[in-house]
């Protein structure tokens, strides 16, 4: 069985956004079928089997929220000293923060794409993980330095979360006003170097004689709101998914296990193919841009990339830290031994392939196609679609109906 990988998404948001009307015609439908295949199909079992795998993923899923969460915690706090007291020190403590806090939120991507708390009609994953972004929405480029929201202080007289909330992609997908991606713009600035990050001085946050740039109070009131809002947004989520309260956790663990590891396989499946094999890598290696790989500004993009790749790997698991419990493995393992070793075998391969790519990504992306660089980024994104195809063969196997962007 064949996915075409052709047509990724834009930006991390608007996947939710596309899957909120009926996925189009090139969606693929994988249902139950007959046992030519030589698998064991399900039987009526199922939903006591699969009950533990469900109970095991909605921990899963509330201890990386959690820890994405506590992340968010500390880049708070970085940001609240950066801003009291902008010195060199304290812009690279907070840059350092924000790239700790990354790798947990990484993980709780594979978390998406079913109308989960994060990306259903209410969900906040547009103003929490939104990208790309078009910078001048937010704050001064080189090419325009009075632009952005920060500058222009007769229009924008309040920088409060409510104010960034509501001015959230106005007018278009690429004017990201909240989230990791506009923190992340504020504390590098643009990313001007071949070679490196970009290079925002602490100065930009001194209101006095040797500050830089104009607005450098309502820089650092902007920069406050944005962690505030993350927090908020990011608590919403993590609170749904808590145990013993009346949520969403529990009613993903009390409903049709199958409908449960349906959305489990569908999240793992589309975080693989279309969104990060697709938009996260093959648009960039396609188009050789460095605005479109995802944390463009501070060239985290690599890990990034990992940390979605080791999310999938820990829903497929039921891994927690680095202890595994009852995961989609066990009742893949039950039915067809093969499928599970080679799925397994792949999820590991996939890892092992982004680990290769050099360094920063976005000059990985560059050159001819026999580059070492841009070898390695195909040979990930190979890795991930031949990923994909065998998590659509374990919904096959279980008897679900999975629906995969192409």
């Amino acid at each position: 069985m064949n996915i075409d990988f052709s047509a990724p998404f834009r930006t991390a948001a608007s996947w939710g956004r596309g899957l909120r009307v009926l996925l189009p015609a090139a969606a693929l439908l994988v249902g139950c079928g007959g046992d030519d295949d030589g698998n064991t199909q399900p039987t009526d079992d199922f939903e006591e089997k699969a009950a533990p795998v469900v109970a095991r993923y909605a921990e899963l899923v509330h201890k990386n929220y959690s820890d994405a969460l506590d992340g968010v915690v500390a880049i708070r706090s970085s940001l609240a000293t950066l801003v009291q007291t902008p010195t060199a020190a304290n812009l690279a403590a907070a840059r350092s923060t924000w790239l700790e806090a990354r790798n947990p939120y990484g993980l709780t991507e594979a978390y998406r794409f079913y109308f989960g708390p994060i990306d259903n009609d209410e969900g906040p994953e547009g103003q929490i993980n939104a990208w790309p972004m078009d910078e001048s929405y937010v704050d001064y480029v080189v090419e325009l330095p009075d632009s952005g929201i920060i500058n222009d202080p007769g229009m924008h007289p309040t920088l409060g979360t409510e104010a960034l909330a509501a001015l959230n992609e106005v007018g278009g997908e690429e004017n990201v006003a909240t989230g990791y991606h506009a923190i992340e713009f504020l504390l590098w600035g643009q990313d001007l170097s071949d070679t490196g990050p970009g290079d925002r001085p602490h100065t930009d946050y001194i209101d006095g004689p040797d500050g830089t740039a104009a607005n450098q109070t309502r820089r650092g009131e902007y920069l406050l709101a944005a962690g505030d809002l993350l927090f908020e947004d990011l608590e919403g989520v993590t609170n749904e998914w808590a145990a013993g309260a009346e949520n969403y956790r529990a009613t993903f663990e009390s409903r049709s296990k199958r409908d449960s590891v349906r959305d489990i396989l569908l999240g793992i499946g589309s975080l693989s193919g279309a969104e990060l094999a697709g938009e996260r890598m093959q648009v960039a290696y396609d188009t050789k841009e460095e605005e479109d790989e995802h944390s463009c500004f501070s060239d985290n993009t690599h890990n990034d990339i990992l940390y979605n790749a080791l999310g999938i790997q820990n829903v497929y698991l039921g891994r927690i830290g680095t202890t595994d419990g009852p995961g989609i493995d066990d009742l893949v393992e039950a039915r067809n031994p093969e499928l599970n070793k080679k799925l397994k075998e792949q999820l590991e391969a996939s890892i092992t392939a982004i680990k290769a790519i050099p360094v920063p990504f976005d000059q990985a992306i560059l050159g001819a196609d026999t580059d070492p660089g841009r070898v390695a980024v195909k040979a990930a994104i190979d890795a991930l679609r031949a990923q994909t195809q065998s998590i659509v063969e374990v919904a096959d196997l279980l008897g679900v109906e999975l629906n995969l962007e192409e």
